[in-house]
């Protein structure tokens, strides 16, 4: 019986399917040209760059609420401007310190004359 299983083919082809695997197999293992890139940037490029760009970022914020604080400062000082309660509240507080102040300094001034005369 001379039956060839048609799947595995003549030992010619046998021997030429596995030479080609031994090449493919080989291939894998050649070096393969390294892919540069354009702009080469060392690590310590690489960290002063990122350092940069977060106190850029801590600058932009820090003046985004400096300006947000003053914006509602402002706006507090118009609200409080508005409102007439808020000004005569505001006057009466400011004259009772002026008196108290004037009395602070009419005890002050008694004192340094009793002072006085007592030496």
């Amino acid at each position: 019986m001379n039956t060839r299983d048609p799947k595995l083919g003549s030992f010619s082809e046998r021997l030429n399917s596995q030479a080609e695997a031994r090449k493919a197999l080989l291939e894998k293992f050649k070096p393969k040209p390294t892919v540069r890139p354009e702009a080469f940037e060392t690590r310590e490029q690489r960290k002063a760059r990122e350092l940069e760009e977060v106190r850029a970022r801590r600058v932009a914020e820090k003046e985004a609420a400096r300006q947000r604080a003053e914006a509602a400062a402002e706006t507090a000082r118009l609200a409080l401007a508005n409102d007439e309660q808020a000004q005569l509240e505001l006057k009466r507080q400011d004259r009772k310190d002026r008196k108290a102040q004037a009395k602070a300094d009419a005890r002050a001034r008694r004192e340094a004359k009793s002072a006085q005369r007592r030496s």
